[in-house]
């Protein structure tokens, strides 16, 4: 059998990151395999959580089909709107790689603490990442749904197998989603990018 990994339309893994940046569109698509990992969360708690990425995606894929040339890779997608009163795609991807920081951070705690509920693993992800960015409200909807995760051994079968082969593929699919993540998190630091 095979694993979620190697279905998904793009990985992570494909994702062409050169001197010039990271491919916009590659990366779009392997965004969307994300997103496709909290439906095996299966819980409706997680319904936010979909619709934020989703709703972020759009707003990058939104630009990049108006300007392919000036958004080819996320950085050049940046600077390009860097100069506009209003920076939908900017602030967009923003909040997009931080869901993706967290979705890293928990998937990469599962794996690593073998024995540790999807909950916690989760939970400590948010705690660390997104919980930051959030107001009351928000902080609310994301420990509901926190508490909703199903346990490992139900969700873990829905990665494929063998559960070896899904660990390793998952070990390797959150190596190259951290090198983006950092990557992005540099480059918005460094130029000042995540001031809205």
């Amino acid at each position: 059998m095979t694993t979620y990994f190697k279905t998904v339309t793009k990985s992570f893994t494909d994702v062409p990151v050169t001197e010039e940046g990271v491919d916009t569109l590659s990366f779009l698509e392997a965004s969307e395999g994300v997103v496709k990992i909290f439906d095996f969360l299966g819980s409706t708690a997680f319904g936010a959580v979909i619709s934020d990425m989703n709703g972020n995606i759009a707003k990058v894929r939104t630009y990049y089909l108006a300007h392919p040339e000036k958004a080819k890779t996320l950085e050049s997608l940046i600077i390009s709107e860097k100069g506009e009163k209003k920076r939908t795609a900017t602030e967009g991807l923003m909040w997009l790689l931080r869901g993706l920081q967290f979705t890293y951070a928990g998937l990469q705690r599962s794996l690593t603490n073998q024995t540790e509920e999807l909950a916690q693993s989760f939970t400590e992800a948010y705690n660390n990442t997104l919980k930051q960015h959030h107001n009351f409200v928000v902080k609310g909807i994301f420990s509901v749904a926190m508490k909703a995760c199903p346990y490992r051994k139900d969700f873990y079968p829905k990665l494929g197998s063998p559960p070896d082969k899904v660990d390793q593929d998952l070990g390797i699919w959150l190596a190259a989603l951290n090198v983006i993540i950092k990557r992005m998190q540099d480059f918005y630091g460094a130029g000042g990018h995540n001031k809205f």
